[in-house]
């Protein structure tokens, strides 16, 4: 009698590093995110995330803005030296400053505390399927009359080129490292070329809101683009959103 055919692998968790330093807040978060499946490792203050961050690999990040010595702003700019895995920050406050501050430090996208396990659970999921993405061929145009690109065609703005197949870009032939929410939010132009996209449209489609977002993390994203990809690349349109230019 033949033995059974060994069980398939299980994925592998997801790794996950919170830093928070309010105790119950970090200890009800990690035991609430462990229930969803992710394996969770916490840090209490910036500079203890910040080590662990170097001695562990990680598949997301979710930094507290305000931390004691390393605040959760410095330890994403650290983080952005040499990663660029994708970040979440948590702010309890809404007026604005601490976002903008962890969206220009290179975070992907933010929640405000208190926030119920669900939304942080969706935020979580939305940031690591941008981690995965890979652009599907669907109807459209790129210019002119031409059909949108297939899978592993590469797309040519200028200086700018996009390798849909191998998710790299390149200016002037070199290569440009850009974070998972940078890629598939330029990748959305791409597919739009010279077509305006308003912004509740690019936090419907790029951010996954299902509801109305704060606008602000699509204007910030596109200021790290263009410090990256050149200035003129992307348009404003003012009252309306933004396009690429083809």
């Amino acid at each position: 009698m033949s033995s059974p055919a060994p069980a398939p692998a299980s994925p592998r968790p997801v790794r996950v590093l919170l830093v928070e330093d309010d105790d119950l807040m970090r200890r009800s978060f990690t035991v609430a995110l462990e229930r969803y499946g992710y394996q969770m490792k916490a840090a209490a203050d910036g500079l203890t995330g910040l080590e662990l961050f170097r001695d562990e690999a990680f598949d997301l990040l979710i930094l507290d803005v305000m931390l004691p010595g390393l605040d959760g702003i410095g330890l994403c700019r650290r983080v952005r030296e040499t990663s660029l895995v994708p970040v979440l920050m948590m702010s309890a406050r809404g007026d604005g400053l601490d976002i903008v501050a962890g969206l220009e430090a290179g975070a992907d996208d933010y929640v405000v505390k208190p926030v119920d396990t669900y939304v942080l659970v969706a935020r979580i999921r939305s940031l690591l399927r941008r981690a995965t993405y890979a652009p599907a061929p669907g109807p459209g145009q790129v210019t002119g009359d031409e059909p949108a690109p297939s899978e592993g065609e590469l797309l040519t703005f200028g200086d700018l080129t996009i390798d849909t197949g191998g998710m790299e870009v390149f200016v002037s032939g070199s290569p440009v490292a850009l974070t998972p929410t940078e890629l598939k939010l330029l990748l959305e132009f791409a597919a739009h070329p010279g077509i305006v996209l308003e912004r509740h449209t690019l936090l419907r489609d790029v951010w996954e809101y299902g509801w109305d977002g704060d606008s602000r993390v699509v204007d910030l994203c596109v200021q790290r683009l263009r410090k990256k990809l050149g200035r003129d690349r992307i348009e404003t349109v003012r009252g309306f959103g933004y396009k690429l230019r083809r």
